[in-house]
């Protein structure tokens, strides 16, 4: 399948996790199948075709002169070379409007990982454009997010980094309270403490919008 974009992610290993996140957005990044969400439709439309994961390099589009052959075995070479990371656990977080899995304690292994990864792959990113950047600075951005921006082509990396697994859009209350009970139920069934990065997966952008993951490739240190 032919992807427009490709990114790095933290995509979760078959499992519980795994399958709640892609049951409650209703797409599965992994099988490539929709389901009726377990979320609402409100909630969960905006992070739907993002599939249940979290950024680690943004995506992006391909550099002139780059394969996704190329990029995919990058990202093998540069996993084989990274160690895990182990945190405390994953909790359920409001971040602004919206809801997300977000490290309990300290994520400063992961901020490390997160920071290597945005560099050494930016030789793989094509420059953004006009029209790329102007989507981007309309959200509102900051003098540093806006520097991190144009070196980095998003601004949310280095020390903005904040790792997290977005399960819903942006919420009003009270329907934000609402979609939150409901995630906490769900949420108590599943593991999540402690909790170990254990891979990171290259996925594409298809066509339509929708990522799907490609390949996942373990940290092997």
């Amino acid at each position: 399948m032919p992807f427009q974009r490709y990114g790095i992610y933290f995509t979760p290993a078959p499992g519980s996790l795994a399958s709640f996140g892609a049951r409650w957005l209703g797409w599965d990044i992994a099988s490539g199948e929709f389901f009726e969400p377990l979320g609402t439709e409100e909630a969960t439309k905006t992070p739907r075709k993002y599939g249940f994961h979290g950024t680690i390099k943004a995506p992006f589009r391909l550099a002139d002169g780059q394969t996704p052959e190329a990029l995919s075995k990058a990202l093998e070479t540069f996993c084989a070379r990274q160690a895990t990371i182990k945190l405390d656990g994953l909790k359920l977080a409001q971040l602004g409007s919206f809801l997300a899995l977000v490290p309990d304690g300290d994520a400063d292994d992961l901020r490390s990982l997160a920071s290597e990864t945005v560099k050494s792959f930016e030789g793989f990113r094509a420059p953004l454009t006009e029209a790329e950047l102007a989507k981007r600075r309309a959200k509102g951005l900051s003098a540093i997010e806006d520097a991190l921006l144009l070196k980095w082509g998003y601004p949310h990396v280095m020390d903005k980094f904040r790792f997290h697994m977005t399960l819903s859009g942006r919420l009003q209350k009270p329907l934000r309270d609402e979609v939150t009970e409901t995630l906490e139920k769900h949420l108590d069934e599943i593991a999540l403490s402690p909790f170990t990065i254990d891979a990171l997966s290259l996925v594409g952008e298809a066509k339509d919008g929708f990522f799907h993951l490609m390949q996942r490739y373990p940290l092997g240190k």
